[in-house]
């Protein structure tokens, strides 16, 4: 019997939904500090790229990659830091968070460096207008 997929409860409560694409939801992580998206390959009981099908892995790779390089584009970001950790989270979710010299953890990870600072609703709403180019072209 397969399963559904099913949103890890902390990406659900962490993260907006901006849009989906072929395979995956595409997530805006509730912090401002840094453009910081997330795919999520929508299939159900995967911890790790490996075990999703190989066309599957070819297909997050893409969408990942041109993910990283509208958010470049839009943002004009000096590094692109693309992660799958799931150590606090075990869905399979790959974060993709534009960083700037001189950022408040440069030249280190985000991870645990502060409290997130999370968007009010206008700036919600500006940070979507900007990602609407990048979510387009992962169609």
């Amino acid at each position: 019997m397969s399963q559904e997929f099913e949103l890890h409860e902390r990406l659900a409560a962490d993260t907006f939904l901006l849009g989906r694409t072929r395979l995956c939801e595409v997530r805006l992580m509730n912090e401002k500090t840094w453009p910081w998206v997330i795919l999520v390959p929508a299939v159900a009981g995967i911890r790790e790229i490996y075990e999703l099908p190989e066309g599957q892995q070819q297909r997050l790779m893409t969408e990942s990659s041109a993910l990283s390089r509208a958010m470049m584009e839009a943002f004009g970001g000096d590094k692109m830091n693309v992660a799958a950790l799931g150590n606090m989270v075990p869905q399979l979710h790959v974060h993709h968070i534009v960083r700037f010299e001189g950022d408040p953890a440069w030249p280190g990870p985000v991870w645990g460096k502060q409290a997130p600072v999370h968007y009010a609703e206008d700036e919600l709403a500006r940070m979507k207008q900007v990602l609407e180019p990048v979510l387009a072209r992962l169609a």
